[in-house]
């Protein structure tokens, strides 16, 4: 067994890069950025165990596609960073970002094999311009370009990082514990994702899979003399509303289902508990822009939905247009592409008694294409 652990931090907001998805989640083939480079260094074998550090937000869903140690980040790196050491057991633990994407198998390898009396080994890259600092020129030869991954000694890591000071790298934290950092030098094709163009400076990256992502919802629910009815988003002139946690919209509720489905990310109770009294009367479409949100920062795009509502009452024809519109406006599509049918049940079970509504929705996906950013 190795005597290594490996850390990829994927904490970050991606704020900087600018997009609606995260840069973690951009896809490489059918895998979210984060598991395709996992992917990448546990096929060397070197590594005990591996642990990648994620936000609240998408902590619930990264164990749908892997089966690494998860463990919630925190606002800066170094917190994240903490988190996660607390779950090494090993002698040498290897930190890197997930932004880090194209590191070479050969310059992993020269990283282990360079640990020998430093607390930490360190990859640089020298820089060939004229550099000034505060209208004086520096010897360029004295000025880094610090890199990851780093090796360290994980004691040592861990209590150098035991501090109210904040460092961006952990050979930093490292010298000023005063323990020594090996510089090596380092790769140009380990190059960070920050912005949106530096996806382009990445030779490892293949596009993400062109398939189409096909999910279905269903719901139903009963009428109540209490209360309005909101279907499809718009307000229904009837006598009776819904009985619902929410407003009752079993139009976007089964829609909702069909995109978390589509998505692989489970169904509308796991994001919005029925026993949560946040969501209580809330109205649907507020529910339906945070799936839509969701679903986008996690690197999904919506090609188009399909609505079949079933009702023996109230007659809905005419409000299908609208429901149209309104339900376009929040999943950022054409009218075109949101369709709604109507149809009863010939008076036939509980929707055909008149007793309420059932509806079927089918939304199709596909992955944001990176390569056109």
């Amino acid at each position: 067994m190795t005597d290594y652990t490996l850390i990829l931090l994927a904490a970050g907001s991606s704020s900087r890069f600018n997009q609606d998805v995260k840069k973690q989640w951009l896809r490489i083939g059918h895998d979210p950025l984060w598991k395709f480079v996992a992917n990448r260094f546990e096929s060397t074998q070197y590594f005990k165990k591996i642990i990648i550090t994620a936000s609240s937000d998408d902590l619930a869903f990264m164990p749908y596609y892997a089966d690494y140690t998860f463990v919630e980040g925190a606002k800066t790196r170094q917190q994240s960073l903490q988190n996660a050491l607390k779950e090494v057991d090993t002698e040498f633990v290897l930190v890197s970002d997930i932004a880090r994407a194209c590191v070479s198998f050969d310059f992993l390898h020269t990283i282990l094999r360079e640990m020998k009396d430093a607390d930490c080994v360190v990859p640089y890259l020298p820089l060939s311009d004229t550099i000034t600092y505060e209208m004086h020129t520096i010897d360029r030869d004295q000025v880094k370009r610090i890199q990851t991954p780093q090796l360290s000694r994980t004691n040592i890591l861990q209590k150098a990082l035991n501090t109210q000071e904040e460092f961006t790298d952990e050979s930093s934290a490292i010298v000023a514990f005063g323990g020594r950092r090996e510089f090596i030098i380092g790769e140009e094709d380990a190059h960070k994702i920050t912005f949106a163009k530096d996806l382009q400076k990445l030779p490892c990256l293949e596009v993400s899979s062109s398939d189409i992502l096909s999910g279905t919802g269903f719901d139903v629910h009963a009428f109540d003399v209490d209360g309005d009815m909101w279907l499809g988003g718009v307000l229904i002139e009837s006598e009776y509303g819904f009985k619902a946690h929410s407003d009752g919209d079993v139009a976007i509720h089964a829609l909702i289902d069909a995109l978390l489905g589509a998505a692989g990310l489970g169904d509308i109770g796991d994001m919005f508990p029925d026993n949560d009294d946040a969501y209580k009367g809330i109205d649907s479409k507020i529910l339906l822009q945070k799936v839509v949100s969701k679903i986008a920062h996690l690197g999904f795009e919506i090609i188009n939905v399909d609505i079949t509502i079933a009702a023996q009452k109230p007659r809905i024809g005419k409000y299908k247009l609208a429901m149209r519109k309104t339900l376009a406006k929040v999943l950022s599509l054409a009218t075109a592409r949101v369709n709604i049918k109507a149809t009863t049940t010939e008076k036939l079970g509980f929707i055909g008694r008149g007793e309420g509504v059932g509806v079927i929705a089918n939304a199709n996906l596909k992955y944001f294409d990176w390569t056109k950013i």
